[in-house]
């Protein structure tokens, strides 16, 4: 079965899109620590995020850096953080949090709670910014 990152690029599960092209996807954390918190994926259904090819994961470092900076545009921040984690979802993908201090990278927070209505406003921000 697909992971769940797979079906939302597939559109079978819906989400805020931040960015994509032919091999990554940006959207959404629906389950943020800041305004903002935005994963970035490949569309090839990776599980380990150090099993894809380097050309491949060098290339994902360079689309996140795009999204990145569309982050630091829209969203008020010192710095966008960057952290893999991967054990929640069987799919390589990457965090991009805006942040202000260290603590707003600590995953431990409580996550906010956001409408799908101020994620959309939020996705909207960033993606005229990417």
């Amino acid at each position: 079965m697909a992971s769940i990152f797979s079906q939302i690029v597939a559109g079978t599960i819906p989400c805020h899109k931040i960015a994509e092209d032919e091999r990554f996807f940006a959207f959404l954390d629906i389950n943020p620590l800041v305004e903002g918190h935005t994963l970035v994926i490949p569309k090839q259904e990776v599980d380990y995020i150090f099993d894809i090819d380097d050309k491949q994961l060098a290339d994902m470092m360079l689309f996140a850096k795009k999204v990145a900076k569309g982050i630091q545009k829209a969203i008020p921040c010192k710095k966008v953080g960057v952290a893999v984690y991967g054990l929640e979802v069987p799919h390589a993908h990457l965090h991009l949090v805006p942040i202000n201090k260290e603590a707003d990278m600590f995953f431990g927070n409580e996550k906010m709670s956001v409408t799908t209505e101020e994620l959309a406003v939020t996705a909207a921000k960033i993606r005229k910014e990417v």
